[in-house]
């Protein structure tokens, strides 16, 4: 009876850190489908409204490790609660003073709170479980962007004010604090005499060749995801003639689909099936739908399809490479800097997909879009093939 109510105690953990990462996506998401109501209030240009949305991949892009490092010196379960209070403070702040400035600096605190909850995330998850129970965790983590901004593409429109939604976000960030605070046990955080110890295995961890090349691999598949999904309404809009809300729906649809092969790949790699086979097969799947989608000749509703696929199938590789983190960073107290790492790699693949999509396709139209996306996946195999031999050392010390 014990051990099943310590299973369900576990579970419960893992489903409520699930959804801290949920909210914390749903501030991220936010902006961008709130920039028609921002822009018709506060009088601002695409570009501006860009830099709302733009100031959490920058954040990302420099503060990964660092982030990481909080996690780890003060505990996971103290950093989340710190980073959800700061994005509901942030969140208030940002309704309370309705102008572009007092918005930026409301936005770029949502981004720090936003990245000490990826962090803290994956070392709660590294702490409440071990096995294969941890694969399927970590699995279902990588679950919670997908959900976070397929929800927050779903229930903006919903919303008369943007000033109201910013307020419903940090409701829920509030919730999300109680939660936390009654439900998930306290852990015991890094003593000072380890820190000098823990010193050490942060230099070892940066310098890691597993760790580079997990992050290596989620930059790449970054590039790949968003190659497509920056301009994933614009292109359902020219290709089914669909209307600007129906092409949200549809995007808010591709998004979420993507949980699924997120879900799938716990499954998978609990059952034995070899990660960097996962890796490979998915991101060479993603390179046939993204040239597929890209190239046309398709009917719409085929397109739409292929788009999904190409969600779903992509989904296999972030939670394959979230899963690995344990391995590479073999230290529990490192595993949210690596997960760090991974993230810095995931918004330099945002940011270089958007660009390099953006940029080919401005001069030489969508079809050209698909030689990114053939590139981007064959580097993603290729540096799956070369991560095999530090998951398999990692395993044989784990």
């Amino acid at each position: 009876m014990n051990a099943a109510n310590t299973g369900g105690r576990t579970r419960l953990v893992v489903w409520l850190v699930l959804a801290c990462g949920v909210v914390a996506a749903l501030h991220l998401g936010k902006a961008a489908i709130a920039t028609p109501m921002l822009r018709a209030d506060l009088h601002l240009s695409l570009d501006e409204a860009g830099w709302l949305t733009g100031l959490f991949a920058g954040l990302g892009l420099l503060c990964g490790a660092p982030a990481g490092a909080v996690a780890a010196a003060f505990g996971g379960r103290n950093t989340l609660l710190l980073g959800l209070g700061v994005m509901a403070l942030a969140g208030a702040g940002g309704a309370i003073m309705p102008s572009y400035p007092g918005l930026l600096v409301s936005r770029f605190l949502e981004g720090l709170g936003f990245m000490l909850v990826i962090v803290a995330g994956p070392a709660l998850l590294e702490r409440v479980t071990t096995g294969a129970e941890r694969d399927v965790a970590f699995a279902r983590w990588s679950c919670f962007m997908p959900c976070g901004m397929a929800l927050a593409m779903l229930v903006g429109p919903l919303f008369q004010t943007w000033q109201s939604f910013w307020w419903a976000s940090s409701a829920l960030a509030l919730a999300s604090i109680g939660a936390v605070a009654c439900r998930v046990p306290p852990g015991t955080t890094p003593k000072t005499s380890t820190w000098k110890t823990m010193q050490v295995g942060i230099r070892q961890l940066l310098c890691s060749r597993g760790a580079m090349l997990l992050a290596l691999g989620f930059a790449l598949y970054s590039l790949v995801f968003f190659a497509l999904f920056s301009f994933l309404p614009v292109l359902l809009m020219e290709r089914m003639d669909v209307s600007y809300r129906s092409a949200g729906v549809l995007s808010a649809l591709a998004s979420a689909i993507n949980a699924s092969g997120n879900l799938a790949a716990g499954c998978l790699i609990a059952r034995g099936v070899g990660r960097v086979r996962l890796v490979v097969i998915a991101s060479a799947a993603m390179g046939f739908a993204g040239m597929g989608i890209f190239l046309g000749g398709l009917p719409a509703f085929a397109t739409f399809l292929l788009c999904l696929f190409f969600s779903a199938i992509g989904g296999l590789v972030p939670a394959t490479l979230l899963a690995s983190a344990p391995l590479v960073a073999r230290q529990a107290t490192l595993v949210p800097i690596a997960v760090g790492l991974m993230m810095q790699g995931s918004n330099l693949g945002q940011m270089l997909g958007s660009v390099a999509v953006g940029s080919v396709t401005a001069a030489f139209g969508w079809g050209m879009a698909s030689a990114v996306v053939a590139m981007a996946t064959v580097a993603t195999g290729a540096v799956a093939f070369l991560l095999r031999p530090a998951l398999r050392d990692s395993a044989q010390c784990a």
